[in-house]
């Protein structure tokens, strides 16, 4: 198979997303319009997608998406790459690469290769002193070696299938949080109990000093954020099991972005400003949760008056009385409720499972050290 070394610039139109202030631009609805934030590697994320005026859109022709158009993370995490699906055509964006591939080049081929090559390739192609960012000129100067389009189709349908799976999971994630939302607005709640009298926080402790860079991941505010990456912390370090966090234990991070959220990797360390959540008196861990998100906006906007450089509540806060449903409507919806929460739990190891299997197969397939059948093999053992 014959593979050549070409500039990207050579291989696709490249162009930026619209640079300047945004802030009084946004919608309520509208044309899509793009950031950073929602450009996951290998997908669109929605959430908090803003949209902006259509005739201001117009104005706005050169950021102008359309399905099929591959973008790129400039600044914040440089190098994350997806490809436009075809709810967003016609959208918009800010602060992204845009690159529209020509013949020699599948996009989604081109998504994958550039994932791929984020840590080793595009961290080198950075500029700016303060905050690094990757910009079009560096983007079209990278080299790439490109096989034939008939492979770069293959490796994307092999590659696809575990996106596809992998994002059928995440419909089924958001339509539990919606299920179990709808359900729980719908409860009548005629009593009040502090929220610390049905469940534990135990507070983290500093264990990211001194850490070895082995064992087992400490998990601070940015893993709970966004999961384990490159800047994670490892630590080998003896700790007290009250401190540790287990797959599908729930975590509160009372500091900084207050974010309620389940832990679905092994065995971990829990850091300072976060709490481990642990239940009272058999009160069921879903309704836990759902007391504490219930509770986030107001403990958010406490923790935006704090006068210091990292907002937060404190722990008397959690005394405070929330809202209960009663004992029969309890009893009543417990079993779908917990089914449910057992169901996501399922549902995002498979998730996670089959993420590890399609990023241990692309730098195989990009540098073509495994055959598109071998692949094929493994993926539908993995589906």
């Amino acid at each position: 198979m014959n593979w050549t070394l070409e500039k990207l610039g050579a291989l696709a139109e490249l162009t930026v997303g619209h640079v300047g202030t945004m802030a009084n631009q946004y919608e309520s609805e509208g044309v899509p319009f793009l950031r950073s934030l929602n450009v996951k590697p290998h997908r669109i994320d929605p959430i908090d997608l803003k949209f902006i005026n259509p005739e201001f859109a117009r104005s706005l022709k050169k950021s102008r998406l359309r399905t099929g158009d591959v973008v790129t993370v400039r600044t914040g995490a440089p190098g994350q790459t997806a490809v436009i699906p075809h709810w967003l055509d016609g959208a918009n964006c800010s602060d992204l690469v845009i690159i529209r591939p020509r013949e020699k080049l599948h996009p989604k081929w081109l998504s994958y290769h550039l994932n791929w090559i984020t840590k080793a390739k595009i961290s080198q192609h950075l500029v700016g002193a303060v905050q690094q960012h990757f910009n079009v000129s560096a983007a079209a100067s990278l080299s790439i070696q490109v096989p034939p389009i008939s492979y770069q189709r293959a490796v994307a349908e092999v590659l696809g299938a575990l996106d596809d799976k992998i994002a059928a999971n995440e419909r089924i994630l958001d339509l539990r949080q919606q299920l179990t939302r709808s359900i729980y607005r719908s409860a009548p709640k005629p009593r009040t109990k502090p929220l610390s009298s049905v469940a534990s926080f135990i507070n983290g402790r500093a264990f990211t000093k001194n850490a070895t860079g082995t064992g087992r991941v400490v998990i601070r505010i940015a893993e709970l954020n966004s999961g384990v990456g490159a800047s994670t912390v490892w630590n080998d370090i003896d700790v007290d099991k009250s401190n540790t966090a287990q797959p599908g234990d729930l975590l509160f991070a009372w500091s900084g972005s207050l974010t309620v959220a389940r832990w679905f990797e092994p065995e971990a360390i829990v850091n300072q400003h976060i709490f481990k959540v642990e239940t009272r008196d058999e009160t069921p861990m879903w309704l836990v949760r759902e007391l504490l998100n219930e509770q986030l906006e107001r403990f958010k906007s406490i923790a935006a008056d704090k006068a210091t450089t990292m907002g937060h509540i404190k722990r008397s806060h959690l005394d405070e009385p929330v809202h209960i449903p009663d004992d029969a409507w309890l009893v009543a919806h417990q079993d779908v409720m917990s089914s449910v929460w057992d169901l996501e739990f399922e549902v995002e190891l498979e998730k996670r499972r089959l993420a590890r299997t399609r990023d241990e197969l692309l730098p195989l397939l990009m540098s073509g050290k495994i055959t598109v059948k071998d692949a094929e093999a493994v993926v539908s053992d993995a589906v």
